[in-house]
């Protein structure tokens, strides 16, 4: 949110970060307090990278742990079963040939308080990192939700494939522990309603085929 406003007032990044996580912290508990889940959208905690290209990467992390700490902040005291935090990396058509690797902040995004993470996973550029998740494992509790089907192309995930997807990311942080979910939102990144719906349609059909697979 800050990258949408000016700070005029506030002495520090700091103070900045979290007089506005004090104000969100009344909307997420309106949210949770009605027994909805929230979810928090953070493409800035990786893509932050692209605003300060000049960073190095031991300077940037402590940028994204004042975020973090921020973040936690702002939903000190809600359920986590009702919390979900979403990163990726900007949901701009481009070659995102500089983005900061996964593994460079999987670590800061898991220290959210949220039970749920949802990743980009689909996309040319971060469909490797699945391998991340060989040696990085989740809470207890914890589930991780990666995106099977994304906003760079048009083309339709073949539910096969969003199934493929599914299995492999259940044999490395359980079958218990994996939700079907998209790269970023596709509504306004795709070029039509109808390839939007079609696409969560594979989804559906893909998550069936794996529990069929992963349940049997």
């Amino acid at each position: 949110m800050e990258h949408w406003l000016w700070n005029e007032h506030y002495s520090s990044d700091e103070e900045f970060m979290f007089a506005i996580a004090d104000v969100l912290h009344e909307e997420f508990k309106a949210i949770t307090d009605a027994g909805i889940i929230v979810q928090i959208d953070d493409p800035d905690l990786p893509d932050g990278w692209q605003i300060y290209p000049d960073m190095t990467l031991e300077e940037y992390r402590k940028y994204a742990r004042l975020r973090v700490d921020a973040i936690n902040h702002s939903i000190r005291g809600l359920p986590e079963e009702l919390i979900r935090f979403h990163i990726c990396w900007g949901s701009q058509h481009g070659p995102h040939a500089d983005d900061i690797p996964l593994r460079e902040v999987v670590d800061l995004a898991l220290d959210v308080n949220a039970q749920c993470l949802s990743v980009e996973a689909a996309n040319p550029t971060h469909e490797h990192e699945w391998t991340v998740w060989e040696d990085v494992k989740l809470k207890d509790g914890r589930f991780l939700m990666p995106g099977v089907v994304g906003h760079a192309t048009d083309l339709i995930e073949h539910p096969e494939l969003v199934a493929q997807r599914l299995v492999r990311y259940a044999g490395l942080v359980g079958k218990e522990n994996v939700i079907a979910g998209t790269d970023c939102g596709l509504a306004s990144r795709v070029g039509h309603g109808e390839i939007c719906w079609a696409k969560l349609d594979s989804l559906a059909k893909g998550a069936a085929l794996a529990s069929a697979t992963l349940w049997k």
